[in-house]
């Protein structure tokens, strides 16, 4: 590899290369990725929840919302304790 070649013309080859390549070839790289590209496509936020979190992030930073440590969280969830 040319240790001149900048990221973006490595990603134009080998866009160019598995556009091209045959099917084994292309099945080969995902196998050889696939891992990695499946955590990245397992969880992502949409604009809609970081949005709702901004929010109740700020209404928790200016003491509007009430928060809960673990401990009570746990006990409010399992009916032991009332909000």
């Amino acid at each position: 590899m040319d240790t001149a070649m900048t990221t973006i013309a490595i990603r134009k080859k080998l866009m160019n290369f598995i556009a091209d390549a045959d099917d084994k070839k292309v099945k080969g790289m995902y196998m050889l990725f696939e891992e990695e590209i499946e955590k990245e496509d397992a969880f992502k936020l949409t604009d809609e929840h970081i949005k709702i979190l901004d929010e109740e992030r700020d209404k928790h930073i200016s003491g509007k919302s009430k928060s809960y440590d673990w401990e009570d969280a746990k006990q409010i969830i399992r009916g032991k304790k009332k909000l």
